[in-house]
């Protein structure tokens, strides 16, 4: 490894800092699943009070519907706005202002039982909701675009790192005997405002990106000083030679808006490959097992069940630590074509285990095997990698749109799951996750004849790539065998 491409403590401290805010994502989507019955007892109480009678069973369904669902809505009205702040701010300041938003839902869903208001709660949720959007946009970009070209998979992986442990600490501080009771509930949705405080502590001690420094504030004495810093050597020549070319690139290519994404042969096959990677994670049925682990785990007949879903939380942290280690190695398409095709053959064991439970007692032990190694697969591709993928897909001039873009559809789908699996759980019981396996094998197909492998690859040579298979397509003529290797064995771009 060469010294520019080393791990450094100003490195690792600006990338901890970042996952900070992933952390925070992972922590309000775990967050409300424990305490359902206990907020719901609020409810009927504030209910009764206001209104002199218990709150009827449907409007007390809407209201919970309503305040897990309003998380997604604020997610993606977040994440369709990282563009409005990262170019105009930059990528560090931009995660410090978000920081306000955190601070103000805290006090909210923290207040919420002091003000006998579930409206301040739902209202808490949905800023809550606001913060995690602008953080899937802007920390997967920050950490991309201060990493070395050989850490940036690895890194990247980071982020999700941070959301399973925020999800696997909501999880554990949810327990009745810790936080997950009718005095303190709102100190354990109110916990957010404590990482933000730390974040908002470290952050002014990290650097700006400096491809932002260099590329859109035209700063290069800027860029080289934090390069030097988090490469900890004086000899940063290549790193700002890669950044120079990708702004003559820039200079040669007009704006870059949402619509021109859509609109450009340059960019239309990148952004549909980002928006495909973003459904892969969310329609591969994984939040069905989390939003609803608890349950399945019941049906299986566990007697803890609070603590069989703490246990598929650890597998999925475990598994991002082996992404981690593993995916500069055998690069990011590989796991995310493992990843895929492991949760369909576990979707279809715990179809299978799930369809024969009254039958054959062992089979609950089959069921939570299932989950376990469904949850696993996540971890390997389809959990980490479409988040840093996005970044990686596009140069520094349309990157901030693509990750909105990206974002959105995440939340989008994100929201559909949370809200239509509960239904369609009970039109097709114990077989709703043979829909998952198909669209998991569909997506499996997708990345193998689609998707380029990006490992190794400086962000300008990736759209390059891009930019070659677009001015081939409009001449209609097959590829350069060169173009072959962004995927390895896939074909052309």
């Amino acid at each position: 490894m060469e010294s520019r491409d080393k791990l450094t403590l100003p490195l690792v401290m600006a990338v901890g800092t970042a996952v900070i805010g992933s952390l925070q994502f992972g922590y309000n989507t775990g967050v409300i699943n424990a305490p359902q019955s206990i907020i719901e007892g609020f409810y009927n109480e504030t209910w009764t009070n206001r209104y002199s009678e218990s709150i009827p069973q449907n409007s007390l369904t809407t209201l919970w519907s309503i305040s897990v669902a309003i998380f997604s809505v604020g997610g993606m009205l977040g994440s369709f706005s990282v563009g409005l702040f990262v170019n105009r701010f930059g990528r560090r300041n931009s995660m410090l202002m978000a920081n306000v938003l955190a601070f103000v839902a805290a006090a909210f869903m923290g207040l919420s039982k002091l003000a006998a208001s579930w409206e301040t709660l739902i209202i808490g949720r949905f800023i809550v909701g606001l913060y995690s959007g602008l953080s899937t946009g802007f920390v997967p970009m920050y950490v991309g675009e201060i990493s070395p070209t050989s850490l940036r998979g690895a890194l990247g992986t980071l982020h999700q790192l941070g959301v399973v442990i925020g999800i696997l600490v909501a999880q554990i501080f949810g327990i009745e005997s810790i936080m997950g009771n009718a005095s303190l509930w709102p100190l354990l949705l109110g916990f957010t405002a404590i990482p933000a405080v730390l974040q908002c502590v470290l952050l002014p001690f990290c650097p700006e990106s400096p491809r932002y420094l260099l590329i859109t504030c035209n700063e290069e004495n800027k860029a080289q000083s934090v390069l030097t810093k988090l490469r900890g050597t004086e000899d940063v020549s290549a790193d700002l030679q890669e950044m120079k070319e990708e702004s003559q690139q820039m200079m040669r290519e007009k704006t870059v808006t949402i619509l021109e994404l859509f609109r450009s042969p340059v960019y239309r096959q990148p952004i549909f490959i980002a928006i495909m990677l973003q459904l892969s994670q969310q329609l591969s049925g994984i939040n069905a097992v989390f939003y609803y682990s608890t349950g399945i785990f019941e049906r299986a007949g566990v007697a803890q069940p609070v603590y069989a879903t703490i246990g598929a939380g650890v597998v999925n942290t475990a598994f991002t630590v082996v992404s981690l280690f593993v995916v500069e190695r055998a690069g990011r398409r590989s796991l995310h074509l493992i990843g895929l095709l492991g949760m369909a053959g576990s979707a279809v064991l715990m179809t299978i285990a799930l369809a024969l439970l009254d039958q054959v007692k062992w089979m609950s032990y089959v069921s939570i095997i299932a989950i376990f190694c469904f949850v696993a697969f996540f971890e390997i591709g389809p959990g980490p990698i479409p988040w840093f993928i996005v970044a990686e897909l596009f140069s520094q001039g349309p990157r901030p749109a693509a990750i909105a873009v990206a974002g959105f559809c995440n939340w989008s789908a994100n929201f559909m799951v949370g809200m239509g699996f509960q239904y369609v759980e009970k039109l097709c019981g114990p077989y709703v996750f043979i829909i998952f396996t198909v669209l998991l094998l569909g997506f499996f197909a997708f990345t193998y004849f689609k998707v380029p492998e990006t490992k190794g690859r400086t962000f300008d040579e990736i759209a390059a790539g891009f930019r070659q298979s677009a001015g081939q397509s409009s001449e209609k003529y097959s590829a350069p065998e060169e173009l072959n290797t962004l995927g390895g064995a896939d074909p052309p771009l």
